[in-house]
């Protein structure tokens, strides 16, 4: 990418934790997990000319029938900044939605959903219907937000 994110992620301090937060997003969501050594989630640097660009290019290497390798890649660009944009309009009537019913501390079932790295990971599909339920005013993750603040 070219915006100041990336520029700012040529400080390897910061790349770290990034590289860890996006990491643990996607692996989180396998059935089987993935060994670290085959699993790459980072930017490669920062371009300039890209400007508020961001290219990303995802490979998934597998085995098909007969145990034959099987390979996938795929090139996405977005542009950065606005990318967000309607996860964060979604959270932000989430915390209007709390605020209405009097509901404080961390809210599991939207970070879970809109975020990277929320306070308990749920699988994608766990996550949707989650914040569906915290919607429609249903409890669904008392026992975790429990555990969460022990």
């Amino acid at each position: 990418g070219g915006n100041m994110d990336f520029k700012n992620m040529l400080e390897r301090e910061r790349l770290e934790s990034k590289k860890i937060s996006k990491t643990q997003s996607v692996t989180s969501q396998l059935d089987n997990g993935i060994e670290e050594e085959n699993v790459h989630i980072g930017p490669s640097d920062h371009i300039p000319w890209l400007t508020d660009r961001k290219w990303a290019y995802i490979r998934l290497e597998g085995r098909s029938f007969g145990d034959v390798p099987l390979n996938a890649e795929l090139k996405l660009e977005v542009w950065d900044s606005p990318n967000s944009a309607g996860v964060v309009i979604d959270a932000v009537r989430c915390i209007k939605i709390a605020l209405d019913q009097g509901v404080g501390g961390p809210l599991l079932a939207p970070s879970s959903y809109f975020m990277k790295s929320p306070p308990v990971q749920y699988r994608d599909v766990a996550a949707k219907d989650n914040v569906e339920a915290f919607i429609r005013n249903e409890d669904v993750t008392g026992d975790d937000l429990a555990e969460y603040l022990n």
